[in-house]
């Protein structure tokens, strides 16, 4: 495993993290074995957005005598009360989720409190006046939150944000297909989604890539808006390659799923190599993403 440092803070963190979109839907016994092995191949880092409840309590099972060798993002305002993943901003439901998740992860601190999933400039404000940010600040004042983060897929609300200067990590979706306007979550203009990636290195926010594969789309010939498949080893150096990124942040079903995409790390050159993407994209995508 490689490891990058968060530029506000010791934090070692591994290149390639673990997103929980699709592992809870194996069931515990399997979700606990994929994180034993993640565990053991030098896997660190561990997004918990969650699409279910199933991942909490595997997670606080796996990490029971090394906890403080990894890495949890926790999200202020997940929800998962019906036991599937549900998107809130009332301060008395994030407050019962949180303690919820801490609970099953059996940890009385979080190293990531990331604001969760804040598409709009409406639901930013809403998160300062409802006092959501304000317990968060409180969280860190009291050492229970390590650091603060924020996931969104709007360049416009991240750098609203991050003019707070209250960021160490953002959570955003790289990949060829929304750096070039391809796609639901494909927000911002070309050169507006490569200046926050550079203003995130020049500020020290380290970044965690979600939706590295486009949400699989990149990876089937039948849904690439380029009309090409692109290998998931080929969207993971994409997103590595971008300034200010620490890790990224693939689903995975299963410990096949976890062992093909450890097999980045072994890797050739040549199959990562997504100089391919220059032949499928139009000049001014070149001058911001491809071209070294």
């Amino acid at each position: 495993m490689e490891y990058r440092k968060l530029p506000k803070g010791n934090e070692e963190i591994s290149i390639i993290g673990l997103g929980n979109s699709s592992v809870g839907a194996s069931g515990e016994k399997e979700t606990e074995a994929a994180i034993a092995l993640a565990l053991e191949q030098g896997v660190n880092y561990f997004d918990m957005a969650a699409s279910d409840g199933v991942p909490f309590p595997a997670f606080g099972r796996a990490v029971r005598g090394c906890r403080d060798k990894v890495y949890f993002q926790i999200h202020f305002g997940a929800d998962y009360h019906t036991g599937k993943y549900g998107w809130t901003l009332n301060p008395d439901e994030i407050r019962r989720s949180v303690d919820w998740q801490l609970s099953q992860l059996k940890t009385d601190y979080i190293d990531f409190g990331f604001i969760h999933c804040i598409d709009e400039k409406a639901d930013w404000e809403t998160f300062q006046k409802n006092g959501i940010l304000d317990h968060i600040l409180k969280l860190k004042e009291e050492g229970v939150i390590r650091h603060i983060g924020l996931s969104s897929h709007t360049p416009a609300v991240v750098n609203q944000v991050l003019d707070t200067g209250l960021l160490d990590m953002l959570m955003f979706s790289i990949n060829p297909a929304y750096d070039y306007r391809h796609g639901d979550y494909a927000i911002g203009s070309v050169d507006e989604r490569a200046a926050l990636y550079r203003r995130c290195e020049a500020d020290g926010v380290g970044i965690s890539v979600m939706k590295a594969f486009g949400g699989g789309k990149l990876l089937d010939v039948k849904t690439s808006p380029f009309g090409k498949t692109l290998t998931e080893y080929q969207c993971i150096q994409y997103a590595l390659d971008k300034p200010g990124v620490l890790t990224v942040l693939p689903g995975v079903r299963n410990r096949e799923d976890l062992k093909r995409v450890l097999g980045f790390l072994k890797a050739s050159p040549e199959e990562k190599d997504y100089s391919v993407l220059g032949t499928l994209t139009p000049q001014a995508a070149l001058v911001y993403f491809y071209l070294p």
